[in-house]
């Protein structure tokens, strides 16, 4: 697909519909999930604590949650147990957190191991993405923090955790992650994707999935009501 053909249903069966405000409660998450299903989103995306969640008999709805969220800086003996557990409790995916400060030092041999130790605790097919804060980063850390993750055998690279003061995706960014994976592993914008010509410019630069709060309006035009996060 290109930057002019991507449509809408096109967008939507790219976004992992997410959800990660601290004060979420388990009637938003219902309902984000109802949306998700309603706009035909690939996923959602979820906190570990609003594990298991329930989906309709026979729905391809997938279900992500976060780890090592949002600062990356837990130990990787608890970001690995807590996929572990959200898998346990239904995940299909894991988005974890790098340390982002190891990327700045240049420490890009820790960031594998960490990586590594996630993906040990949640094998194949469970679908790992790192998330490596991309505008944290400068170009050589972006490029040396994606080959950690592709060394440490994830399947996608991803820009940002929504949270972060230096910002979210951008069209560089991702270009860049793309052009360092070449298409062996997926990557995911996230971060301010808040409208359906943002999306389009994003998969123009190589990014195969998207982290979207705000999915309704995106897709279905800005007066629409959303349940997300509004950053993310």
């Amino acid at each position: 697909m290109t930057e002019t053909t991507l449509t809408s249903a096109d967008v939507a069966r790219l976004i992992d519909h997410t959800l990660l405000k601290p004060e979420a409660t388990r009637a938003d998450v219902d309902a984000l999930v109802a949306e998700a299903i309603e706009l035909g989103t690939y996923s959602v995306c979820v906190s570990p604590s609003m594990l298991p969640l329930v989906l309709p008999e026979g729905s391809d709805l997938k279900v992500a949650v976060v780890a090592g969220f949002p600062s990356g800086k837990h130990t990787s003996a608890v970001k690995a147990a807590e996929a572990a557990e959200a898998v346990r409790s239904g995940a299909d995916e894991v988005d974890m957190v790098i340390d982002v400060g190891a990327a700045v030092a240049g420490d890009f041999a820790s960031i594998e191991e960490d990586i590594a130790a996630v993906r040990q605790a949640v094998p194949a097919p469970t679908v790992l993405k790192v998330i490596i804060e991309s505008a944290a980063l400068s170009d050589d850390a972006i490029v040396g923090a994606c080959r950690a993750a592709e060394s440490a055998g994830a399947d996608f690279v991803k820009t940002s955790t929504g949270f972060h003061p230096a910002g979210g995706a951008s069209e560089h960014a991702v270009r860049l992650m793309a052009e360092t994976v070449g298409g062996r592993l997926g990557v995911k914008a996230s971060g301010g994707v808040r409208s359906l010509a943002d999306a389009q410019a994003y998969v123009a630069a190589g990014a195969t999935r998207l982290g979207v709060s705000g999915s309704r309006a995106l897709l279905g035009g800005a007066g629409a009501a959303s349940t997300g996060s509004g950053s993310y």
